[in-house]
């Protein structure tokens, strides 16, 4: 499931606030041959870390390792809520003041009449996550996240929800690409590069783990001081989700899962990792692991002798040990590896908090690519 618990702008265009005809070869199909490609991402990483302008570093609250919460404001005067950054949507909504259901009664909710620069749209909205439902209608007003202002934004009111009660969050902020949004609105970060609010169209995620403070969104730019060396860069596949191509997924070297490559998204609206239930369930067989109550459970003993899982990415591996994807919950230790995503693919992962929390990751819109850095 989807949660587990599962922006014209007001800044200076300069700055940095932390996306007969013949065929001709790309550029890196060209930088490939000549095995110049590595090379050619190394130079293009640190240019977008080099840049000396000011970077909008926004800080997100973790909750218990099972979201990460940052606060907006929504109108005139501004009503604060808690949203989900999500790279796995493309939509803003909160609560309405008239919604109805449970969910709404236990969040902050927006009400029109207290805002002057609010419009309704009046188109009605139904947004689908993987374990909830919100229904409601579109408006229209200014959205504030930390110092970046944008005016006539729209955005989801909800009626309904369903799937979102005692969440710590009161609505979403999605991040992921505008073929993911709502038909005829323009995503808060689209809108935001449209009126030059960033030098760089990118957006970084650093996931801390155990401390409710420290984790944060930047935009605009990169902040080297939340990752060790080099940014590695991977194309996006597919340009709605943030996905990547992975070539498989290994223990003790052998190769336990998307053994002939297989699609990955990466998605901070995610607390585990999402596979096919076959191949999720061999790795628990190599985990020793056994099920109680839906969930494969391993004795705590053994956090200290397994293996790592490795995710194999554009050639370069990525490793999860134990102590990351194997969570300690009272005096039971469980598999954060969960299996289901061959009711919409075949052949993809979803790769949540978990694996971001070990990995600072970097977002970039134009160039259609995800850096990835051991997180400090």
């Amino acid at each position: 499931m989807k949660w587990l618990v599962l922006l014209g702008l007001v800044a200076l265009s300069q700055c940095i606030v932390i996306l007969p005809l013949k065929k001709m070869k790309t550029l890196r199909e060209t930088l490939r041959e000549k095995n110049l490609l590595n090379n050619f991402l190394e130079e293009q990483a640190y240019r977008l870390s080099k840049n000396d302008s000011k970077i909008t570093i926004h800080p997100l609250r973790n909750y218990l390792d099972t979201a990460y919460v940052g606060n907006i404001t929504i109108g005139t005067p501004p009503q604060e809520f808690r949203v989900v950054f999500d790279t796995g949507s493309a939509n803003l909504w909160v609560p309405c003041i008239t919604c109805t259901s449970p969910a709404c009664y236990t969040h902050k909710t927006f009400n029109p009449q207290n805002s002057s620069s609010f419009r309704e749209v009046g188109s009605p909205i139904t947004i689908f996550y993987g374990s909830g439902i919100i229904q409601g209608f579109l408006g229209s007003d200014t959205v504030r996240i930390g110092n970046l202002v944008s005016p006539e934004q729209s955005f989801g009111l909800s009626l309904e929800e369903y799937g979102f009660d005692s969440l710590p969050f009161d609505g979403i902020l999605g991040l992921a690409f505008p073929a993911m949004g709502i038909e005829d609105t323009i995503p808060i970060f689209d809108n935001l590069w449209s009126h030059g609010a960033f030098s760089e169209p990118v957006f970084a995620f650093y996931l801390n783990t155990n401390k409710p403070e420290g984790s944060v969104v930047m935009f605009g730019g990169v902040d080297h001081r939340y990752y060790k060396g080099e940014l590695n860069w991977i194309p996006v596949s597919q340009t709605s989700h943030w996905q990547i191509s992975m070539n498989n997924i290994s223990m003790n070297g052998t190769v336990t899962a998307c053994s002939c490559g297989c699609e990955a998204l990466l998605d901070t609206g995610t607390s585990m990792i999402y596979g096919p239930t076959k191949l999720v369930t061999n790795i628990h067989k190599l985990m020793n692991a056994r099920l109680e109550n839906s969930e494969y459970v391993v004795s705590c003993d053994a956090v200290k002798t397994l293996p790592p899982v490795i995710f194999n990415i554009n050639g370069i591996d990525y490793p999860l040990r134990p102590q990351a994807y194997i969570i300690k919950i009272q005096n039971s230790c469980r598999s954060v590896f969960q299996g289901g995503t061959e009711n919409s693919s075949l052949n993809t992962w979803i790769l949540g908090d978990i694996f971001l929390r070990q990995y600072f990751s970097v977002f970039d819109r134009k160039n259609r690519r995800i850096g990835l850095a051991p997180a400090v």
